[in-house]
């Protein structure tokens, strides 16, 4: 049975699914569409163009659905969409797109977004993401699954974070992550692969050991970065992690890419 809290306020137009629980004092807009089993806890504010997956549970003081925090928003008809079972905790804000950045924020299901973390306009995110306190994405970011973001670190604008990547707390990204890299620093470096991720995601010892090979071969290997990226790609031909990274890196992007700091080596 749904069930709504006096206080709330709910505008007509939005759509509200079973079974859905919404708190005191949380405001629902009118274009908003809550699945089934969603609850707000309290003080929630839902605006714009916004569809919250079922099971979802957003925390106090939350604010989703907001204007895009860019100057180029023209007050389009843009949104967001966010998936099943995620845990939005409190005072996380997503925005909602932008016209000229493809018109829709995208979130994952079963993401876990702790206290005053923040999602930019166009950002796509994919399952399965972790965000600590504080982390932010600035817009049009690309994430993969299973990505972890440590507390107080900034992703800058247009960058790409492959599947299962770590970003150590404190950490400032300006660059793209290839995926399985685990990243840190104030200006963040790669400091090789998220070798317990991977782990917990059931790569075999073989497997660990030919995507560690594969990484000394292209960032710390002789020779052009591209020669090695053809060599790697070739000598591990068959590896499924190795040719997602290679993947990755031959897309390209409107970043450069995140590299090992050589001074300390690998």
């Amino acid at each position: 049975m749904t069930t709504i809290d006096s206080t709330a306020r709910i505008a007509a137009g939005a759509q509200i699914g079973r079974d859905v629980s919404i708190g005191p004092y949380c405001i629902v807009g009118p274009n908003v569409t809550l699945g089934d089993n969603v609850r707000l806890v309290a003080h929630v504010h839902l605006a714009g163009h916004t569809t919250i997956g079922a099971r979802t549970v957003v925390h106090p003081f939350a604010s989703l659905g907001g204007a895009p925090q860019s100057v180029k928003y023209r007050g389009g008809t843009t949104k967001l969409v966010i998936g099943a079972d995620c845990d939005i905790r409190e005072s996380v804000t997503m925005n909602v797109g932008t016209e000229d950045g493809g018109g829709l924020t995208e979130i994952g299901h079963h993401g876990f977004f702790m206290a005053y973390s923040h999602v930019g306009h166009d950002c796509r995110l994919g399952n399965h993401v972790t965000f600590a306190n504080s982390a932010t994405l600035g817009g049009h970011c690309v994430l993969g699954d299973y990505v972890f973001i440590g507390g107080l670190s900034a992703v800058h604008q247009f960058c790409r974070i492959g599947s299962q990547v770590m970003i150590g707390g404190l950490s400032g990204v300006r660059e793209d992550v290839i995926p399985f890299g685990l990243a840190s620093g104030s200006h963040a470096h790669l400091n090789g692969l998220n070798v317990v991720g991977m782990k917990r995601r059931g790569f075999s010892h073989q497997a660990l050991k030919d995507a560690r090979s594969a990484y000394r071969q292209l960032f710390f290997g002789e020779g052009v970065f591209a020669d090695r990226l053809d060599a790697v790609a070739r000598d591990f031909a068959g590896d499924k992690a190795v040719a997602e990274i290679v993947e990755f890196i031959r897309a390209g992007s409107h970043r450069s890419l995140c590299h090992p700091d050589r001074q300390h080596g690998d």
